[in-house]
């Protein structure tokens, strides 16, 4: 495995390998990686020649309030993981490789960024529609990976790709969850056993959702009132929201049906925990 820090060093490596007709797969991290991030480096080999993963925690998408300089971070463990991987190359720029002196160019995917994680969160996508798009830019992939988990993130993504018209496919694959249900994420370290244990809330309230939409609910009220009791039973849970919405718009639906999308963002502590699920 060979680890690139400067963008003109990755290109010159993207364009030998273009010039081999290599497919390229893609999996953009923050590091601090987990059995999820692995599972998309996995899929990335399985469909691409050549597999680049990037780790770089972008400033730009975290708010004044927030976490950046305290998210966890491990280079020399992440590293380990992915060489054990056997992927070709791992991309470490560092911020001012990405964002050099005098940068002024930010891309905006109206209406979906606001939504959702958006509202409690603002700028947030912006700051990952423009590090995603640099980095496509940069490794000029074929092939790009993205968990579930991050559903919302998910949707711009690929809607950013559609309307840029970007040869990329953006594959999502499926939420790689603990054994006792907890979404994977970096974000896990922080919990402490009692604030661990409320947060299974999320992943319960999920599959009791899913037990009453299999037996035939369809009341996004109903649905959505009864995980919000679920979690706020919890006393360490403070829910941001919980909703119902469609794939393409992130709009409220009306009623529950194939596609509909159910997510939740909930503070467990002062842990801002996501999980979702696709009808």
């Amino acid at each position: 495995m060979k680890v690139i820090k400067s963008i003109p060093a990755l290109k010159s490596a993207v364009r030998r390998w273009k010039s081999k007709n290599r497919t390229i797969g893609f999996v953009p991290t923050m590091g601090y990686l987990h059995e999820g991030h692995l599972s998309l480096v996995r899929a990335s080999k399985k469909k691409a020649d050549v597999t680049v993963v990037s780790i770089f925690v972008n400033p730009t998408q975290f708010g004044p309030k927030e976490d950046f300089r305290t998210y966890p971070r491990d280079f020399e463990r992440d590293a380990g993981l992915l060489e054990k991987e056997g992927i070709a190359v791992l991309f470490y720029p560092d911020a001012e490789e990405m964002y050099p002196g005098g940068y002024k160019t930010y891309v905006e995917i109206y209406d979906l960024q606001d939504k959702l994680c958006g509202r409690s969160r603002p700028g947030h996508f912006r700051g990952v529609s423009t590090v995603v798009l640099k980095l496509f830019n940069i490794v000029r992939p074929d092939y790009a990976f993205f968990g579930q988990k991050d559903a919302q993130q998910a949707i711009i993504l690929r809607r950013m790709a559609r309307d840029l018209d970007l040869d990329i496919c953006v594959e999502i694959m499926p939420i790689v969850r603990e054994a006792d249900g907890l979404a994977m994420s970096s974000r896990n370290t922080y919990l402490g056993p009692d604030e661990r244990k409320a947060g299974l809330s999320l992943s319960r309230s999920l599959r009791q959702a899913k037990t009453r939409i299999d037996a035939g609910e369809r009341r996004p009220d109903v649905i959505l009132s009864a995980m919000k009791e679920m979690i706020a039973a919890e006393p360490l849970a403070m829910i941001d929201y919980i909703e119902a919405v469609d794939m393409d718009t992130l709009e409220p639906v009306k009623e529950i049906s194939e596609g509909t999308l159910i997510a939740l963002a909930v503070f467990i502590g002062k842990t801002r925990l996501i999980d979702n699920m696709i009808v």
